[in-house]
C-alpha cells in the first residue's frame, strides 16, 4: 500500500503537497484524556516553519494549525485527530522554468518513473513541507510521553559541514538548543556555523551536517527483539525525513574501532537498587529493546538540492539542458530539521509504548 502511514498503534497518515491547498495529518490511536491545546502544537510548528531566521527559507508561511477532529474542549477523545495547515505563500510561477527539467538531487525523475506524472510545483509530495504534518503529530506524542512518563525527546545540530561541537549530549537542555538560530547548544561553535551558512548562502550554494538526537528517561523493556527493534524503527523514521543520508545509533560506525572489552557496557546497581550500565556505547537498547539508559543517535543530512548555481541536466525528453534554479530555499536544512527529528523520535517511542502496554498490561 502507499507509504503515507507510519506506526502501528499510534498511527499517523500525512497528506498534502508543497503548493497544494493544505498539508495535514490524521492521527489514529491517541489515548483519550490527554490535555493538549492548539498553542502547544503551534509552538512545535513555529520551530519548523520557514522564514524564522536569516539562514532559513524566506517563504512566509505562518503554518497556523487547525484542529478539525479528535480533540474536544482541549482534551483528546480517543477518536481520529485531524490537524491541518493551509498553504498561504504559494508562488508556483517560480517553478515554471523547471517544469520540463529534471533537477539534480531532486525526486523529479524518480517520481516521473514511478507515477508517470509529477507535481513540478515545489516538488509536490516530495517536498519537505510534508514534514509539517509529522511535527504536528509529534507535538501530541511529545506531550503524552512527557506528561505520563517524563520521557524527553531532544535533538540539536552537532555538525555543519566540517564545523562540529564536542559538547556532551547528556548535558544539553532545550533552552540551550533554542538559544540561537542554528540550534547548536555550543554558543562558540554556533557562531561559526551561522557564519559558514551565511557565506554558503551568498555563494548560491548549500551545506549539510549532522543532528544528534537524545531520548531521555525511557523505561526498560520497550521494543521488539527481531524486525521491530527500537533502533530499527527509529532508523526507518529518521531515514524517511527529506535529505537524510545516514543514521547511526549508540557508538555507531565509531564502534568498529573498539574492542569488545571496551565497547561492552558493564552493569552496576545504584544506591536505590536500580540497574544501570557504566557506559552507554549500546545507545540505550540491548537486543533492540530499551535498557533504561538514554537513547542517543546521529542523523546525517545532505546539502539542500536546490542551489542558485547553474547545473547541467536533461529535460523530460532526455535532451541536454542547463538549469538555473530560483525560488525560496534553505541554504542549510538542519536548523529547521531539529524539531522534525524530535517529532519522529516521539512518534516511534509513543507507538512502542502503546504496543508494550497492549502486550504486557
Amino acid at each position: 500500500m502507499p507509504g503515507n502511514t507510519f506506526g502501528q498503534l499510534f498511527k499517523i497518515t500525512t497528506f498534502g503537497e508543497s503548493h497544494g491547498g493544505c498539508v495535514g495529518v490524521v492521527i489514529d490511536g491517541c489515548p483519550p484524556g490527554l490535555v493538549i491545546s492548539q498553542a502547544e502544537i503551534q509552538t512545535e510548528l513555529d520551530r519548523r516553519k520557514p522564514g524564522q531566521s536569516s539562514i532559513t527559507s524566506p517563504r512566509a508561511e505562518q503554518d497556523v494549525i487547525y484542529i478539525m477532529s479528535g480533540i474536544s474542549d482541549g482534551v483528546t477523545t480517543g477518536t481520529p485527530i485531524l490537524l491541518l495547515a493551509y498553504n498561504k505563500d504559494v508562488k508556483s510561477e517560480d517553478y515554471l522554468n523547471l517544469k520540463d527539467l529534471y533537477r539534480p538531487g531532486h525526486a523529479d525523475y524518480t517520481f516521473q518513473m514511478k507515477y508517470g506524472i509529477r507535481d513540478w510545483r515545489g516538488s509536490g509530495r516530495a517536498s519537505a513541507r510534508e514534514t509539517l504534518a509529522r511535527v504536528a503529530a509529534g507535538a501530541i506524542a511529545k506531550k503524552y510521553l512527557k506528561e505520563k512518563l517524563n520521557i524527553e525527546c531532544i535533538s540539536y545540530v552537532e555538525q555543519v559541514e566540517n564545523i562540529k561541537t564536542d559538547i556532551d549530549f547528556k548535558e544539553v537542555a532545550m533552552k540551550d538548543v533554542e538559544s540561537n538560530i542554528v540550534r547548536c547548544p555550543d554558543e562558540k561553535i554556533a557562531k561559526k556555523m551561522i557564519k559558514l551558512i551565511e557565506s554558503v548562502k551568498e555563494e548560491g550554494d548549500s551545506v549539510g551536517g549532522v543532528i544528534r538526537g537524545v531520548i531521555r528517561n525511557l523505561p526498560a523493556g520497550l521494543g521488539e527483539p527481531v524486525f521491530d527493534k527500537l533502533p530499527a524503527d527509529l532508523g526507518k523514521a529518521m531515514l524517511s525525513i527529506n535529505a537524510v543520508k545516514g543514521f547511526d545509533f549508540g557508538s555507531g560506525f565509531e564502534g568498529v574501532s573498539m574492542r569488545g572489552s571496551l565497547h561492552n557496557d558493564e552493569f552496576f546497581t545504584d544506591k536505590n537498587g536500580k540497574i544501570h550500565t557504566k557506559s552507554n556505547h549500546a545507545g540505550g537498547t540491548l537486543g533492540g529493546i530499551s535498557s533504561g539508559e538514554d537513547m542517543h543517535f546521529r542523523v546525517a543530512f545532505k546539502p539542500v538540492s536546490t542551489i542558485m548555481k547553474k547545473q547541467n541536466t536533461v529535460d523530460v525528453k532526455g535532451k541536454k539542458a542547463v538549469l538555473k534554479a530560483r525560488g525560496r530555499h534553505d541554504p542549510c536544512v538542519l536548523p529547521r530539521a531539529v524539531p522534525i527529528v524530535d517529532a519522529m523520535s516521539a512518534l516511534v517511542i509513543m507507538d512502542h509504548l502503546l504496543r508494550h502496554k497492549a502486550q504486557n498490561e
